[in-house]
């Protein structure tokens, strides 16, 4: 099984954190800068908490009173959460429109950057919202079950001096007009649930959920992403089974026309007379409401659907492979071009090779430039499908290989991440740890382009750029790029434009100190540039403060590309040091 999806691998966009919120210990600065995320939160479960309280207020009412004679107030603890679980699939779609997001955030990012940056949270809102789905689906269910223990009580007391045995009983042969759905007493209410519109869906919809929500754990996600993957479209049973799950109309309540007809409080006391000569009180009559679901999630599928076919469009777009490189450090960069691709710093692609597999579908941060004429990713060789893609490649020949031979690729993408908001920041701290040093490749190329190459001005004025590696295999693919961007800057006189500090974890001074001996040259031996590296970890409350002495009055961008604890290491940084008139913002970014 490969691992080259483990959402912490810095060649998959899954991995990328981007931390660009402001943080101080004034609530007023907390508030400008949370407001907004904790305002929609607030929405939501407040749209929530009405729809269940409402909903469940609707079902004790008149129409619904002989049904709560049978099942009593599980009929309103069913149905407040089914009516909780329609908004609740409404919305769990639209997070994962990859391209509706993306086009959404290029459009509002002008107007509003605060609301632009709720969209790079879409994976932690979809969590979220399926967390709340499967609350709601569970007690649903054990309502449920309740109910079906009322239904079956009701039919195996055979008492026609009790109400409960006499609305059992409406409807017996062809009536349609039936109240109870189990209609004999020799029924055993699992055949009902196997033989029920209802209950079939309803099994194959918890299953789904079941497998959806397991499949989803870290420990799944991480080790076995095919599994995570090729389970999470069940979601596709899920809403087939949620449209037509009350098509059965299983759960009843008293016609209007009935209602109408009789007096409610005078009628149910005397149920033994009902319809027979001299009664002002007819048999009651039952229908089950329309099926409501699909008029709540038909928009999001339909939206989905159109997803899903441009994606199947852009995926079908013709690739050329322009050149395939093999960096000593098990790293394959592929350079692509494709007729129509414009991308932005930062965004990633899904990557299929059809001749490894079919169905398997790959995502990755672009290393390349907007400014260039190709695209690029460079793919740690780490797991069987990057193994194949590898050998599919000639990455394993050393002689080169012929442009026909090379592997088809289809390329679903790009897709906009919070990077994008890199050049809004006049001072710019990149944190890569380990091969998380991807994204900032294409950051770092652009910034090349834009100001060392084309003289062209940008808002960012400095960049800090901190590398953490634990070996030196990491260095090699990327060292080439700051080699590169170190030359021309010295050349183009912009050595402060870009402040740089590489740090090798796993090495220790001690253990370093006799390889410095033996090294004693201008350029680092390890990396080939001026900056020599560094060993050990860096002290991160050292950075921050020199930064902030560095430049006051600035907002600080701060982004990370790394495993969670730095990100909480970083983040409580942030929130120390954004005291006066130096803010670090910090932001989260989840794929």
């Amino acid at each position: 099984m490969s691992t080259e999806h483990c959402p912490l691998s810095s060649f998959t966009a899954s991995c990328f954190l981007l931390y660009d919120h402001s943080y101080s210990f004034t609530m007023g600065n907390f508030a400008a800068n949370e407001g907004l995320s904790i305002f929609v939160i607030l929405v939501w479960l407040g749209i929530n908490a009405f729809l269940f309280v409402h909903f469940y207020m609707a079902f004790l009412t008149d129409k619904w009173f002989y049904t709560r004679v049978l099942l009593g107030h599980a009929l309103s603890w069913a149905r407040a959460p089914a009516a909780c679980l329609n908004f609740n699939c409404m919305l769990i779609l639209l997070p994962v429109c990859r391209n509706l997001l993306t086009f959404l955030r290029g459009t509002i990012q002008c107007c509003s950057r605060t609301a632009a940056r709720q969209l790079d949270r879409n994976i932690t809102f979809h969590k979220l919202v399926a967390y709340m789905i499967a609350f709601h689906t569970a007690v649903h269910i054990i309502a449920h079950l309740f109910n079906f223990e009322y239904f079956m009580d009701a039919q195996l007391n055979r008492n026609g001096s009790i109400l409960p045995f006499v609305l059992s009983e409406i409807g017996s042969g062809d009536n349609a007009s039936f109240l109870n759905p189990i209609r004999t007493n020799e029924t055993n209410p699992t055949i009902v649930m196997f033989t029920t519109i209802a209950g079939v869906t309803g099994v194959a919809i918890t299953l789904a959920l079941i497998l959806i929500i397991t499949s989803s754990m870290e420990v799944i996600r991480r080790s076995y992403f095919e599994v995570f993957w090729f389970t999470h479209h069940l979601f596709v049973i899920f809403f087939i089974g949620l449209v037509i799950h009350g098509a059965g109309r299983i759960v009843r309540g008293q016609t209007l026309a009935s209602l109408t007809a009789n007096n409610l409080t005078l009628c149910a006391d005397q149920f033994k007379d009902w319809g027979e000569m001299g009664s002002n009180c007819t048999v009651p009559e039952f229908a089950g409401n329309p099926p409501m679901t699909w008029k709540w999630v038909v928009g999001p599928m339909i939206l989905y659907v159109c997803e899903r076919l441009v994606r199947f469009y852009r995926s079908h777009q013709k690739v050329v492979i322009t050149k395939v490189v093999m960096h000593p450090s098990k790293t394959l960069e592929l350079q692509m071009k494709r007729k129509g691709f414009h991308m932005e710093v930062g965004q990633y692609v899904f990557i299929q090779c059809p001749s490894v597999s079919r169905l398997e579908w790959h995502p990755f941060t672009l290393t390349s430039a907007p400014e260039e004429d190709y695209f690029s990713a460079h793919i740690r060789i780490v797991g069987d499908w990057t193994e194949a893609l590898y050998k599919a490649c000639a990455g394993d020949k050393t002689e080169p290989q012929e442009a026909w031979k090379l592997p088809k690729l289809a390329i679903d993408g790009p897709f906009g991440t919070a990077s994008e908001d890199v050049f809004r920041y006049e001072v710019v701290m990149l944190v890569g740890a380990g091969i998380g040093v991807t994204p900032f490749a294409s950051i770092l190329k652009s910034v090349w382009y834009k100001r060392i190459q084309n003289n062209q001005d940008v808002f960012t004025k400095k960049i800090y750029f901190y590398w953490l590696c634990p070996e030196t295999e990491a260095f090699e693919w990327f060292a080439d790029l700051l080699q590169s961007l170190e030359g021309q800057m010295a050349e183009k006189g912009v050595t402060d434009f870009l402040s740089y500090n590489i740090y090798l974890t796993r090495w220790k001074e001690t253990e370093a100190a006799h390889f410095r001996v033996h090294h004693e040259a201008e350029n680092d031996p390890i990396t080939g540039l001026k900056q020599k590296t560094l060993y050990g970890k860096p002290n991160w409350d050292n950075e921050f403060t020199n930064i902030s002495s560095k430049h006051p009055g600035t907002k600080v961008g701060v982004f990370l590309c790394g495993p969670p604890q730095l990100g909480k290491s970083l983040e409580k940084q942030s929130l120390s040091h954004s005291e006066g008139d130096v803010k670090f913002i910090f932001n989260k970014e989840n794929f």
